[in-house]
């Protein structure tokens, strides 16, 4: 259930490329590249760093709404991964707030490179009014998206299987939408995750599934 430690887990190897504020100062378009989205309180740089098997990929701040440039990560196998500043952080200052937002917006909607996101959600305060928003421009976008349901460790099985039958249902319309549960903390759903990136960013001939699994994110 938990997954094992970090170093039993398979993990990506990345390399940090750049940071950038907007569109404009992103690197050059080098191949497939999948967003990780989420509420700056879900628990998207600690996801980041789960999947790559280093505290250091992603800033983890005990403040939320402390990732504020777009910040690209060059993967070994092929690809990029992109960590997106959070969004829906209430305490920020009204204008930080817009420059962000409109930051990840133009990136996600002129960003040719883009072809999938990840979106990070806590499993107990699921399909907040900013994930619903993302979701329904990813449908209008045609833009695969994997949800997260993170920090599955602070629930049972029970419900978290409850919860993973309620967001799919709710989503159900949305055909390119898959749910997994997943704790960074412990390492619940990494394989079942790195499956899903490496389709994305690689050709399917170069995919190399990651064995194991959990039933919960089938």
């Amino acid at each position: 259930m938990t997954g094992g430690p970090v170093s039993d887990l398979p993990r990506l190897d990345v390399e940090f490329v750049s940071s950038a504020p907007d569109l404009a100062g992103c690197p050059p378009e080098a191949g497939r590249e999948v967003a990780v989205a989420g509420r700056s309180n879900a628990g998207k740089s600690s996801v980041l760093n789960r999947l790559t098997g280093s505290r250091h990929t992603a800033r983890v701040s005990k403040t939320p709404g402390r990732t504020q440039l777009l910040n690209f990560f060059d993967v070994k196998s092929g690809g990029r991964l992109v960590d997106l500043p959070g969004y829906g952080y209430a305490k920020a200052q009204r204008a930080a707030q817009s420059v962000w937002q409109a930051a990840v917006n133009e990136y996600l909607s002129h960003r040719d490179a883009l072809i999938g996101l990840v979106l990070v959600m806590d499993i107990r305060h699921p399909l907040q009014d900013f994930d619903r928003e993302l979701l329904s421009w990813a449908a209008a976008s045609e833009l695969p998206v994997r949800v997260l349901l993170n920090k599955a460790d602070k629930l049972g099985r029970g419900a978290q299987s409850k919860t993973l039958a309620q967001v799919r249902r709710a989503l159900q319309d949305l055909p390119l939408v898959s749910v997994q549960c997943f704790s960074a903390t412990a390492g619940q759903g990494v394989p079942e995750l790195l499956n899903t990136l490496l389709d994305w960013l690689t050709e399917p001939a170069e995919t190399t599934p990651y064995p194991g699994g959990d039933a919960l994110n089938d």
